[in-house]
């Protein structure tokens, strides 16, 4: 496994500690994991949704692959007994 050595504010190590505390995490070593883990993860979560906005905008649906979807719901409001 490697290590990482980096330094941290006093503040920024007083909320992890605090972290700690409350049993949100195991130390600090597992706060900062936890961190990183979250971090990657955002990250390809961005890409993956930026990637499926681009394919959208070079090949935008049609109204006949959206349109059942307005159908259905006109036809399921015009059903409710206002």
């Amino acid at each position: 496994m490697t290590q990482f050595v980096t330094r941290l504010d006093d503040e920024l190590v007083a909320l992890v500690d605090g972290l700690i505390a409350d049993g949100l995490v195991d130390s600090r070593s597992d706060a900062v994991r936890r961190g990183l883990r979250g971090l990657v993860e955002h990250h390809r979560r961005r890409r993956t949704a930026e990637a499926i906005v681009r394919g959208y905008q070079e090949v935008p649906q049609t109204d006949d692959e959206v349109g059942w979807s307005d159908a259905a719901t006109i036809a399921m409001i015009h059903e409710e007994p206002w």
